[in-house]
């Protein structure tokens, strides 16, 4: 088994390609089992008409997420983030496993005890991403910037490919017997299978590439522990000097140098889940598209998101100032407005145009953000940093699904 400094900076960065293709694939299935619920929205409306899903279920996933990314970033120096990203992946799997069990235990049927069913679910859901998300964003952020983009156009291709494939389904099963359903079931079948996908990836293939035995190897040089069963099932043992541990920074100095960054992402995302996806369900009204409408926004959402994640790749059109980020982030709230009087006075057109808009912001200033942050720091600072930024990420998403209530209370209709 060799030793942790041993391993040689690589020549040609070996294996980098396919990490980059795995760190896409663990983005994509650490959000496929919510952005599945998301896009099967019009499902359970049919099922539970009175019971505002798209709203509630958001709600009960974000406590949950928040709650438990909060516990894991203040112990992040003492956890095993082997352990933690392997046990969220496997907690998503039989998650999505349980909501094809239940709809076939019930038969399809709605009601009270199958809703509660399905609430509990979506709380294991808001458990396994902060488990997957603040793990893979800390062990991430000490690697090469291209894996953590990576990783977060898998996030927003996950919505993309399971708004393109909902509305696949149910183009497919529109006039079929009981069609909706069976669209439903096959979506979560195929969710199920990325995730367990993931659980391989992360456990067997990830660990082995040479350019991230390198990067964990010398986060551990560093004095990280967090890397330590990373390395052993590579065949690396670490050796840490417990001076350079002691020598690194708190979480609180972490957080104080870099507040900016935190707020930045908290105001992306409570913009965001201000709007998305609840108002576009229950508060766009009925237009040419019917039930398609919906769909076909989320869809537009998703994948200008996804796009705009590809954007920073290109230096030039990278924003890596401070100030210029919080200016843009900022001027996104201008989309309240825009979104409000677009609903009331409007057509379909305008609608997708503001939705696309707010796609692209969303992911462009993510991965700007996220990729810019952990820059400068060691090993063991940067995974704190990571989770941090998940926390704060996590804390936007939770007042923003708080705050999509105040569009039905603002219309009277709750």
């Amino acid at each position: 088994m060799a030793n942790a400094g041993d391993i040689a900076v690589p020549t040609r960065l070996e294996g980098k390609f396919k990490a980059t293709v795995v760190c896409w694939i663990l983005g994509f299935g650490s959000l496929v089992a919510w952005n599945s619920m998301l896009t099967i929205g019009d499902y359970y409306y049919n099922l539970f008409p009175k019971y505002h899903p798209s709203r509630v279920l958001t709600l009960v996933y974000q406590p949950f997420a928040l709650g438990t990314i909060a516990l894991l970033a203040y112990n992040e120096a003492r956890l095993d983030t082997r352990k933690r990203n392997i046990a969220g992946y496997i907690l998503f799997t039989l998650s999505t496993l349980l909501l094809i069990v239940l709809d076939l235990a019930t038969s399809g049927k709605g009601g009270i005890g199958p809703y509660i069913g399905i609430c509990v679910i979506v709380a294991c859901f808001g458990t396994a991403d902060a488990h997957v998300q603040g793990g893979m964003v800390g062990d991430l952020s000490f690697m090469c910037p291209e894996f953590m983009q990576s990783f977060f156009a898998g996030l927003a291709a996950s919505g993309a490919v399971t708004s393109g494939l909902r509305l696949v389904t149910k183009a497919a099963f529109e006039k079929a017997s009981n069609g909706l359903r069976k669209g439903t079931m096959l979506f979560l079948a195929i969710a199920t299978f990325f995730e367990f996908l993931c659980v391989l990836l992360y456990a067997i293939v990830f660990p082995k590439l040479p350019i991230v035995k390198y990067y964990r190897s010398k986060a551990a040089s560093e004095g990280s522990k967090t890397v330590n069963a990373d390395l052993a099932a590579a065949g690396i043992h670490a050796n840490q000097d417990d001076a350079k541990e002691q020598a690194r920074l708190s979480t609180k100095q972490l957080l104080r140098e870099n507040i900016d960054y935190a707020v930045d992402l908290y105001l992306i995302y409570v913009l965001t889940l201000s709007i998305f996806p609840g108002f576009l369900f229950e508060n766009t009204g009925n237009h040419k598209l019917g039930s398609w409408y919906p769909l076909v926004l989320i869809a537009m959402y998703n994948v200008w998101d996804l796009i705009s994640r590809y954007i920073p790749l290109v230096d030039c059109l990278k924003l890596e100032s401070r100030k210029g980020l919080m200016i843009a982030i900022l001027g996104r709230f201008l989309l309240i407005p825009a979104f409000y009087f677009t609903a009331k006075y409007g057509d379909q057109g305008w609608m997708i145009l503001l939705v696309s808009f707010l796609g692209l912001t969303n992911g462009y200033l993510t991965v700007c953000v996220m990729t810019v942050a952990p820059k400068g720091y060691k090993g063991p600072e940067q995974n704190a940093l990571g989770n941090l930024l998940v926390l704060f990420l996590l804390g936007g998403i939770f007042s923003g699904v708080a705050l999509d209530w105040l569009w039905i209370i603002g219309n009277g209709s709750f």
